[in-house]
C-alpha cells in the first residue's frame, strides 16, 4: 500500500485530544480525608444528653414524637405562622375584604369560649369585625390540633397586633370542645356565634 499524500489542510491540524490518566492531586485528598476523620471524630464525641434549656427549650421527649408532652410549653406565635398567616397574615391584619383582622378584633377580645368554638369548628359564613362584613369560609381546626396547642395560639393572637385579652387556659378548650361535640358543621357567621353561652 502507497503512502497516501497529505494535503497541506491536513498538515495544518492539531492531534485530536487523548484523555490522560490524571490522578487526583494529593493535597485535595489529604483534605477530603482531614475533613472526614474531622466529622467522624466531632459526631462520636457529641453530647446527646445536654440539657433542652441550651438549645430552644424543648426537651428530647417533645422533640421525638408529633404529640405535645403533657405540660411542655408549646409556642402559640409558630402555631399561628404554620397554619393562620396565609389568610390573617404575619401582622394580624387579614386581608381587607378577604380575611378579617385579628388586631383589635372584637372576636378575639370576646368570650374566651366563643372563640374556641371559632378554631374548633370554623366559620362558613357572614361575620362582622370592625364593623365590616366579611363572607367567607374558616377551617375547622379541632381535628388537627389539640386543646393545648389551641390554647396556645388563642393565647397568643389575644396579646399580639394590640390586643391585650387575657390568656386561654386548656381547659377552657376542652370544655367547649366536649360542649361541642355533636356538632359536624362549621358556624353559619356571626349571628350563630353570638348567640354561644
Amino acid at each position: 500500500m502507497s503512502n497516501p499524500d497529505i494535503l497541506p489542510q491536513q498538515r495544518r491540524e492539531n492531534p485530536d485530544p487523548e484523555e490522560r490518566t490524571t490522578p487526583v492531586p494529593w493535597p485535595v485528598l489529604a483534605l477530603a480525608a482531614a475533613l472526614a476523620a474531622f466529622g467522624v471524630d466531632y459526631i462520636s464525641h457529641a453530647d446527646l444528653g445536654a440539657p433542652s434549656a441550651w438549645g430552644d427549650g424543648r426537651s428530647l421527649a417533645e422533640l421525638a414524637g408529633d404529640k405535645p408532652v403533657a405540660g411542655a410549653k408549646l409556642d402559640g406565635g409558630a402555631i399561628y405562622a404554620a397554619r393562620c398567616t396565609a389568610c390573617h397574615q404575619a401582622t394580624g391584619q387579614g386581608l381587607p375584604g378577604v380575611f378579617p383582622p385579628l388586631a383589635g378584633s372584637e372576636w378575639v377580645a370576646g368570650k374566651p369560649g366563643t372563640l374556641a368554638a371559632i378554631l374548633l369548628h370554623g366559620i362558613n359564613g357572614t361575620i362582622k369585625v370592625n364593623g365590616q362584613s366579611y363572607q367567607g369560609a374558616m377551617p375547622a381546626f379541632g381535628a388537627s390540633l389539640g386543646d393545648a396547642e389551641i390554647a396556645a395560639v388563642l393565647t397568643h393572637i389575644r396579646s399580639q397586633w394590640g390586643n391585650a385579652a387575657g390568656p386561654i387556659g386548656t381547659d377552657t378548650v376542652a370544655e367547649v370542645r366536649t360542649r361541642l361535640a355533636d356538632r359536624t358543621d362549621p358556624f353559619a357567621g356571626g349571628d350563630e356565634l353570638a348567640a354561644l353561652p
